[in-house]
């Protein structure tokens, strides 16, 4: 009996210890060495913090360090953990937090090694918050930005392969939302908004899986568009047979520039090579990636490209078909400023001191009519229809109103309400008076 719990204490401290390995990441950056100085302690209790997942912990002992010890060899690197502290830790709030950090990081210490690794973080922060292309773009368009600012930064890095990567799928996924609107407005017989979608994508992103089968559209677009855009339909077909020689498009394309009597290019070598290359490497999705992929919030970019060089300049704004570009103009526009030596008399010398002349007296105002005007007005009033027999209701009226003249006159205001209902009744009351 003893020996059975024995053995059965033993196997769960076997499983708990395993566990435990299991669940302990191995930090990214230590530092080794075997320095027992007060600093080093600090970071080396943190760091094994933020192994066992006790990340506030972690960050409260490294703000330690960074308020205790402010010329601490180990400051950057303090900042550094705090960061992927934050990083580690996940979530919206989490991950916003992480790439502040690591922005200050990189603007502390842009020389060190780690800044390009901190900035490749911030990349894969948007990366893998990045939705479906039907969804909402914003992560997709902050990720570009991210890892083009990597490759021009630190063009030099050993994580440039893998940002360029990172980069080529990110742009598959914003070209395939282009792709997708492109293509359902020329299916809506919309060719004019079709041809601006797919000119953009085609010239932004040519290392997109589908960006032959966007030319094809493209050249289709501008065809049935009418005569006037029979050259820029012959260059998308021309272009579909020299940078995509390996397309499913390529024989009808030719067949395409043979009707319009325009030359057929030659295929590019380089792109021959290139597509052999993106045909034998390209994953393709299971019956069990379709099945789910529906529940899924992350993009499929298993077709993104594997070679060649991902963009790396901002898509420029597209001008519709159709609409005129206004010519730029002749002149360019200076900020210099002249002066001049003024050699005989000016008009300082010529005009009177403006600060002489003594200031304009002031137009009295118009006097306010007096109640006598008001009651001038009232009875005027009266008599405006001479000869005319006035019945009972008509004076009374004309009495009301001489007498909120005369309120008005003297400041006070009348009562709106229980004149309105006065009014009525002398209205009936007339009407009465006349049907007598």
């Amino acid at each position: 009996m003893h020996a059975t719990v024995r053995k059965a204490i033993v196997l769960v401290a076997a499983v708990a210890a395993l566990t435990g390995c299991a669940r302990r990441k191995k930090y990214e950056n230590p530092i080794i060495t075997n320095s027992q100085q007060p600093d080093k302690v600090l970071f080396d209790r943190a760091i094994g913090d933020i192994e066992r997942s006790r990340f506030e912990v972690a960050r409260l002992t490294l703000q330690t360090l960074i308020n205790t010890y402010p010329d601490s060899e180990y400051i950057a690197k303090a900042k550094l953990a705090i960061a992927d502290s934050w990083y580690r830790q996940g979530g919206t709030n989490g991950l916003a937090q992480a790439e502040a950090e690591y922005k200050d990081f990189i603007t502390f210490f842009p020389t060190m090694e780690e800044a390009a690794e901190s900035q490749k973080k911030v990349c894969q922060i948007h990366y893998q918050q990045m939705e479906k292309p039907d969804r909402d773009p914003q992560h997709a368009i902050k990720a570009e930005a991210e890892c083009r600012q990597f490759l021009v930064q630190f063009p030099n890095s050993k994580y440039v392969p893998q940002v360029e990567q990172m980069l080529r799928e990110i742009q598959e996924v914003r070209a395939e939302a282009e792709f997708r609107v492109g293509q359902l407005y020329a299916k809506k017989g919309s060719y004019r908004a079709a041809a601006t979608r797919l000119a953009g994508l085609t010239e932004q992103y040519p290392l997109y899986s589908k960006a032959d089968e966007a030319l094809w559209i493209l050249g289709d677009a501008y065809g049935r568009m009418g005569k006037n855009f029979e050259d820029k339909s012959a260059r998308a077909y021309s272009r579909l047979v020299r940078e995509y020689p390996l397309s499913a498009y390529v024989p009808e394309a030719k067949d395409r520039l043979s009707d319009m009597k325009r030359p057929i290019p030659d295929p590019d070598q380089n792109a021959v090579a290139r597509m052999q290359y993106e045909l034998e490497n390209r994953e393709t999705t299971g019956v069990f990636g379709h099945a789910f992929g529906i529940f899924s919030r992350k993009p499929d970019v298993k077709a993104a490209a594997k070679t060649g060089k991902p963009s790396l300049v901002a898509a420029a704004p597209v001008i519709p078909e159709g609409v005129n570009v206004p010519a730029p103009a002749t002149g360019t526009a200076t900020a210099e400023v002249g002066a001049q030596t003024i050699t005989g008399p000016s008009a300082l010398d010529t005009q009177p001191d403006a600060r002489s002349r003594p200031p304009a007296a002031a137009t009295p105002a118009t006097a306010a009519p007096t109640a006598a005007d008001q009651a001038g007005s009232a009875s005027a009033s009266h008599t405006s229809a001479p000869g005319s027999a006035s019945t009972p209701a008509t004076n009374e009226v004309s009495a009301s109103t001489a007498s909120s003249s005369d309120q008005t006159a003297n400041g006070s205001t009348p009562n709106t309400t229980s004149g309105s209902a006065s009014s009525s009744k002398r209205k009936k009351k007339g009407r009465f008076l006349k049907i007598f």
